[in-house]
């Protein structure tokens, strides 16, 4: 598969001094799933903003390559018209709108022969979305308004989706079924860069991923090659190693081998 995203060295600063991405380089293949995984404040969001455009007058340095085309600096509506969509941490829901009227901003400005059958795609991901169409999306559920936020990226027909914490604040087993419907749409050929904390997820539906800490990435590879990797089963994954204890207890920090 080809790169459809390729991040080249970029340095993203806020208030032009403060350093949140250092020399960040990263290429995410057509159709795969790509995954960030990292601790708060590791510049995972801020990688998404920036592919994005939403950040202005960034990145400072580097460049951000799309389908072959340069594409740091343009301004966020041109890079969403090509494809490129992103659903924040928050989801970005109209919460006073109903269900049916979220969706329908999904499909604003679309008149293509393809949105019945998308709309019918959605609904067969997430049933629940059609028996609350005419519900708030406020009073939804925190996995309702994910899978809803989901819905309405799709029906943008997105080449490349970008998700910040989709898990977040989900109970595992509402986590597990997004995360199920993230494989269905990777088989859809919607490319999926992935931002999160449960590494556990992550890594199980994406191919590639990579470890960020302090804005940088100290960590690339295949995600069985993370998984299998002994600091990320160690403090992502929680799988603490098989070392025999010490004759005397010492609360220390491992230093971590990258």
């Amino acid at each position: 598969m080809s790169a459809l995203l390729q991040v080249s060295s970029i340095e993203t600063l806020y208030f032009d001094r403060i350093y949140a991405l250092f020399g960040v380089s990263l290429e995410v293949e057509e159709g795969g799933i790509f995954t960030v995984l990292g601790p708060n404040g590791a510049g995972k969001t801020t990688l998404l903003k920036t592919v994005a455009g939403l950040l202005k007058d960034q990145p400072k340095k580097g460049e951000i390559h799309f389908a072959g085309q340069r594409i740091d600096g343009w301004q966020p509506e041109a890079i969403a018209r090509l494809g490129v969509v992103y659903v924040p941490e928050d989801r970005g829901l109209f919460r006073e709108l109903t269900v049916e009227e979220n969706l329908e901003l999904g499909l604003w400005g679309r008149h293509d022969a393809g949105i019945a059958k998308d709309l019918a795609f959605v609904y067969e991901m997430f049933p629940i979305l059609r028996e609350r169409a005419r519900q708030q999306a406020e009073t939804l559920s925190g996995g309702e308004q994910q899978m809803l936020a989901l819905g309405r990226a799709m029906l943008r027909r997105p080449r490349l989706l970008m998700l910040d914490e989709p898990s977040l604040g989900l109970a595992p087993r509402i986590a597990k079924s997004v995360y199920e419907a993230l494989t269905a749409i990777s088989k859809t050929g919607t490319t999926i860069l992935l931002v999160e904390q449960n590494a556990r997820l992550a890594l199980g539906v994406a191919q590639r991923g990579a470890i960020f800490e302090a804005g940088r990435v100290v960590l690339e590879g295949n995600a069985r090659e993370l998984g299998d990797n002994a600091d990320v089963r160690e403090v992502y994954l929680g799988v603490g190693t098989t070392e025999e204890p010490a004759k005397e207890w010492r609360l220390y920090r491992k230093k971590r081998r990258w």
